[in-house]
């Protein structure tokens, strides 16, 4: 092994880009180069350095480091320090001393490396081609993009996942119910399409309350980082780099519906940038009837003409009614739904063929009136064999069954909403905890009722509902603050003692009454609660959100505004305090939704202190009692919602009594629930998530996860670059 000596020309063969090093310095256990070319100084360990000794031999072209080229015709060695003698091109002779080597030499050609002895060991070998084997065995596997993001192995996302990202250009509508991971499932589709290549340019359109949840959420997840386009952004874009459309400077974006909306210019840009996905998440927003079309209908309609692939986000269709329904299917495919009254004739002939779908997926016998109808829709030669095995009596069951799978999915591709819908329900997803609702009567203020009896008849019906943002507003009040006179705010602080050390999570609507609440928790309990509003910035959201999240040393509460409903979730938690009740229950559901997801390990308890004689006590007893809206999901609320919102809006300014309106809410929900119940589709059921391979798919990546292979590999990786590793906890080491 050569000695270091200062002068040598040495190479880092780990890192040829550094060019050829020249040692400074000699140590007992060290050894320093500088890397002229880089202009770097490095020191390593004399036993473990990756440094090989240049030696050029005669024959070889070298270069001096004023550019003059010599072939070299003999070496001598001196003192460990060599000397080249050789002729230039002009046919000079020099003799040039290592050290005026060029150091912009790179020996980065095999023939050259071999020649000069710059072999590597054999470990490096059987790195790289564990290396290789290890991509392509990835690049070949069915779960490529499934496995790699950070998110709960939960069955029927990865089944959505595994079924839309292995089509090309996927047309779908994610419509499931609140609380089961419609952003995961598209996180999983766009991860999964980028790996594999099926697609590269994705746009992103969101409403502006969840812009940022879907930038933190697609990195933190899936480390996809989107760029967030707005109106600063593209002029700088226009203005730094003359480019015509700034579209087309990013491949993945993420931008607000609001802004397309206010700007049409970029809108027409967004139109032309040849995405390959385009993902519009709270669709069911997006307004449409034969005689009426939204502009933000329209805005989204054409990007979706324009884009080869898409993705839709949305409440589940019972929710908005079969217009709203039928709008959003029209976005995806136009051919296959031109017309809502041909949509709607379809469906109500719809239930006949549920019928026979049930009784196939029941595995029961085919009575007559299905049988024929079954045969009537697949008249084909294969589907009528397939029926004759099902009512065969003689067939085997394993023939029997797969036949039944086989005519279930040919009614799939030709009935219905087809492959296009995705729609899971709670009721067929199991692992959902249960709710429990506390009610805390209070005594309204007297400087409350003033304030309420001036301006209930003329007011934002939610403001009567939050009656501290109307106290403030009142410019005839004394300016005694409201925190001073509001009885749930000693509430507030003695149910925080009582439910201490459990986490808590207090949902208001005003981002002010947050931050009221959280100052006067501060300084008159000395409770610190962390604060999430719509004014804070996306590192301060996080800050909060993550001292919440801390079990050891974080915050017992957190104060959300309403934006607290929409995108954050907080499984760890099942204590939630409403301090005010929004009016629509679809805002009451996404609240509760916070905590009630898959992966809720506890019974979920929610306090609501009401002031009585107020619209707070209505709204309360309309909810629980008309629509058992907080123990339980109610997918018809928004409807009866819609129907009964006038007599609801007197019943809250006090010109009309409640119980009639809760008894006819209670009767029509009744009513409702039936008819879903009714006309529950188990075909939409059954291509939304086929349990025995989603679960088969979960089963495989636990398995992959728990595959010794990539930890042999990451020690080869390690030793190979003298790193340490040491075992930190289960799963995690120490580089």
């Amino acid at each position: 092994m050569d000695e270091y000596i200062p002068g040598q020309r040495w190479v880092n063969h780990a890192e040829l880009q550094l060019g050829l090093g020249t040692v400074l310095s000699v140590e007992l256990r060290t050894v320093t180069l500088v890397f002229l070319a880089s202009g770097e100084t490095r020191t390593y360990s004399r036993q473990t350095a990756p440094l090989s000794r240049v030696r050029f031999a005669p024959g070889d072209k070298i270069r001096t480091h004023e550019g003059v080229s010599l072939k070299v015709g003999f070496v001598k060695e001196q003192d460990g320090l060599l000397t080249y003698t050789g002729n230039s091109d002009t046919g000079d002779s020099i003799d040039l001393p290592e050290g005026q080597l060029d150091s912009h030499l790179q020996l980065n050609r095999p023939a050259e490396r071999l020649f000069t002895g710059q072999l590597d060991h054999d470990r490096w070998f059987e790195l790289r081609y564990q290396t290789l084997q290890h991509l392509n065995r990835l690049a070949h596997s069915e779960l490529r993009g499934l496995s790699g993001g950070r998110t709960s192995l939960i069955p029927h996302q990865l089944y959505i996942a595994h079924e839309v990202a292995n089509r090309h250009a996927p047309r779908v509508l994610l419509a499931d119910e609140v609380g089961l991971g419609k952003t995961i499932e598209a996180g999983l589709i766009l991860h999964q399409q980028l790996l594999t290549e099926r697609a590269q340019r994705i746009l992103i359109v969101v409403p502006e309350s969840l812009l940022h949840q879907w930038l933190v959420e697609m990195l933190r997840r899936f480390n996809l980082s989107f760029s967030i386009f707005d109106e600063e952004r593209c002029h700088a874009i226009t203005e730094s780099t003359g480019q015509d459309n700034p579209f087309d400077t990013e491949q993945q974006v993420l931008c607000t519906l609001e802004f397309l909306l206010a700007h049409p210019e970029h809108h027409q840009q967004a139109v032309t940038g040849d995405w390959d996905l385009l993902v519009v998440d709270e669709a069911h927003h997006l307004q449409w009837s034969p005689d009426e079309v939204s502009p933000e209908y329209q805005l989204i309609e054409q990007l979706a003409r324009a884009t080869r692939g898409v993705l839709l986000l949305t409440a589940t269709p019972e929710q908005l009614g079969k217009e709203s329904h039928f709008a959003r299917l029209r976005l995806l495919d136009p051919d296959r739904f031109p017309d809502f009254d041909a949509f709607v004739h379809e469906e109500h002939a719809y239930e006949p063929v549920a019928r026979a779908v049930q009784i196939l997926l029941d595995e029961k016998p085919l009575d007559t009136q299905s049988g024929n109808i079954l045969r009537t829709l697949l008249n084909d030669a294969e589907s009528q064999r397939l029926l004759d095995c099902v009512q065969n009596t003689e067939a085997g069951a394993e023939q029997q069954s797969s036949a039944r799978l086989q005519l279930v999915d040919l009614l799939l591709d030709r009935h219905g909403t087809g492959r296009v819908l995705f729609r899971n329900t709670r009721s067929a997803i199991k692992g959902f905890p249960a709710r429990t609702l506390s009610r805390y009567p209070l005594p309204a203020p007297q400087a409350y009722s003033v304030a309420l009896t001036g301006t209930q008849t003329n007011t934002d019906p939610q403001l009567l509902l939050c009656p501290e943002l109307l106290y403030q507003a009142d410019v005839d009040n004394d300016h005694t603050r409201w925190t001073q006179i509001d009885p749930r705010l000693d509430w507030l602080g003695d149910q925080l003692r009582v439910l201490r050390p459990h986490k808590v999570l207090v949902i208001t609507a005003s981002a002010d009454t947050a931050m009221d609440l959280a100052e006067w928790l501060h300084s008159k309990k000395g409770i610190h609660a962390a604060v999430f509003h719509e004014g804070m910035s996306i590192i301060e959201r996080d800050r909060a959100a993550a001292y919440f999240a801390d079990l050891e040393y974080g915050t017992q509460v957190l104060i959300c505004s309403e934006i607290g409903s929409e995108g954050r979730n907080f499984q760890f938690a099942h204590h939630l305090i409403l301090f005010d009740l929004p009016l629509n229950p679809d805002l009451l559901e996404q609240r509760i939704g916070r905590l009630d997801r898959i992966g809720q390990l506890e019974t979920i308890q929610i306090h609501v202190p009401f002031l009585e004689g107020t619209a707070q006590a209505v709204m309360l007893q309309w909810y629980h009692e008309g629509l058992d809206a907080f123990e339980h999901v109610c997918p018809a609320g928004h409807t009866v919602f819609t129907d009964v919102k006038s007599r609801l809006l007197d019943v809250l300014c006090q010109q009309a009594e409640p119980a009639a309106l809760i008894e006819a809410t209670r009767t029509q929900y009744a009513a409702l629930n039936a008819a879903l119940h009714r006309g529950r589709d188990r075909l939409l059921e059954y291509n939304s998530c086929r349990p025995h391979l989603a679960n088969a798919l979960k089963k495989r990546i636990e398995t992959q996860d728990h595959d010794s292979q990539l930890f042999s590999y990451l020690e080869q990786l390690i030793d190979c670059y003298d790193l340490d590793l040491e075992p930190h906890s289960n799963g995690s080491h120490i580089l």
